[in-house]
């Protein structure tokens, strides 16, 4: 096992890897920018270098800052979390290449699966069923009209660079398609260094589940059960659970064979997910994505299966055995999680500030993996997520009342949050049904 890492990262994801780093006995280093000296995840870490001011441009995202305070600090290791240079190629390439250990897939897999057009025909070449849609970017508008005639409407028009639910349009016709394939294609361009633009099938009801694969140190693929995430606001996950309320066994069985295939088309290691869009009438799924690192809602899947990802992902990249049979995987229990963000409940707009009072809930089933604690300072500088609460039971019915009761204890005062939704949501009756969709939340607005 690695004994020094550092976590290029902050907020609850670098807590949380510290937090497991710790209890391994491997020194835990952290990063940090100037507006986040005062969190929990510096004081925790057993040594803590300030990378550059709070511009995520500076800091976060700062290759060269980064590497020097793994440097520094004499780290074998860079942990990368969620976001920022998580699934960066060259930013993976260049710890390789600096003598460092990259706890994550190699940057050719990442490069693979980080252009969606490339990685859809991957897919398709593996046998992973695909929505339709083209197999090269749309080089123009005209070109991207006569593939939306042969896919046939609605569409959805997106940066085949993109991720994370941003850059993304629906067109129910030519016109709106025009308007959709421009703003989409400037987007990409700002946001990605790439304007391509992928034309595929759009399916109004429809749900959005996920496998966690695990790429082992000795080659082989293994799939850790679905997650559903069709709780979304713009494109983006608000709640996730496993296992998925709308998945049998033999549609389970179906979805990880296909994960397994996924991740060993691109000889895949370490921790990813392969995410699906889901047709609930007809049981058909089709592969939308591969996030090629570790997902915000993990912890759902390390309570069904008994696991602690971060530590898998730190073996893998150690060359070690899993802690599990990977042949004798038996999952069990069901688990929520809720993504509490500084947001208008209503509208999900950020709402900044000073956190005056924060009261995390307690009691069984209830885990907390906060970023922030009273008195610190909500910045407009990151993503919005202030903790995740996930809620953990014998059965889905259990863990929908202990959700109720940890909603209700938690106390945020300060910034906007979004805990009244959640409470809004828990007592709907489509949510509670299990039989829901990804236009749940604009059917509550």
């Amino acid at each position: 096992m690695i004994e020094s890492l550092l976590v290029a990262n902050r907020g609850e994801i670098a807590r949380r890897i510290i937090r497991t780093a710790k209890r391994l006995g491997i020194r835990a280093i952290a990063v940090h920018s100037e507006a986040d000296a005062d969190l929990p995840f510096v004081a925790e870490a057993d040594e803590a270098i300030l990378i550059g001011p709070a511009n995520p441009a500076l800091s976060y995202r700062n290759t060269e800052a980064i590497l020097a305070a793994a440097k520094a600090t004499g780290a074998q290791a860079i942990h990368p979390g969620y976001g920022f240079l998580s699934e960066n190629a060259e930013f993976a390439r260049t710890v390789e290449a600096s003598g460092l250990i990259w706890i994550g897939p190699d940057a050719d897999a990442i490069t693979a699966m980080g252009d969606k057009i490339n990685a859809r025909n991957l897919m398709a070449a593996a046998g992973v069923p695909v929505a339709p849609g083209t197999t090269d970017p749309a080089a123009d508008l005209d070109a991207a009209v006569t593939a939306a005639a042969e896919i046939g409407y609605p569409v959805m028009v997106k940066a085949a660079a993109g991720g994370g639910g941003m850059g993304m349009g629906v067109a129910v016709d030519e016109a709106a398609l025009r308007t959709e394939y421009d703003k989409v294609r400037v987007f990409a361009e700002r946001m990605f260094g790439d304007g391509s633009v992928l034309i595929e099938r759009y399916f109004p009801r429809v749900r959005h589940v996920e496998v966690q694969i695990l790429g082992l140190a000795d080659g082989r693929v293994v799939a850790l059960g679905e997650r559903e995430c069709s709780v979304q606001r713009r494109n983006q996950k608000l709640v996730e659970e496993s296992p998925s309320p709308a998945v049998s066994p033999e549609l389970r069985s179906r979805l990880l064979a296909a994960a397994v295939r996924a991740g060993e088309a691109v000889g895949y290691r370490n921790a990813g997910t392969v995410e699906c869009l889901l047709d609930p009438a007809s049981g058909e799924f089709f592969f939308l994505e591969m996030n090629t690192r570790l997902q915000v809602e993990h912890p759902v899947t390390e309570y069904v299966y008994g696991i602690d990802l971060v530590e898998e992902q730190l073996r893998v990249a150690s060359g070690l055995a899993p802690t599990f049979d990977p042949d004798a995987l038996t999952p069990a229990g069901h688990a929520i999680e809720m993504r509490i963000n500084a947001e208008d409940p209503k509208r999900f707009f950020p709402g900044p500030g000073v956190i005056r009072t924060w009261v995390e809930p307690a009691g069984d089933g209830v885990r907390v993996d906060s970023g922030y604690t009273e008195g610190n300072t909500v910045t407009q500088f990151y993503d919005s997520l202030l903790a995740k609460l996930i809620i953990t039971g014998a059965t889905r019915d259990e863990v929908l009342e202990r959700a109720k009761e940890a909603v209700a204890g938690f106390q945020v005062v300060g910034p906007k949050n979004n805990l009244p939704f959640f409470a809004e949501l828990l007592d709907n009756e489509e949510f509670r049904s299990g039989a829901y969709d990804t236009g749940i939340v604009s059917r509550m607005r």
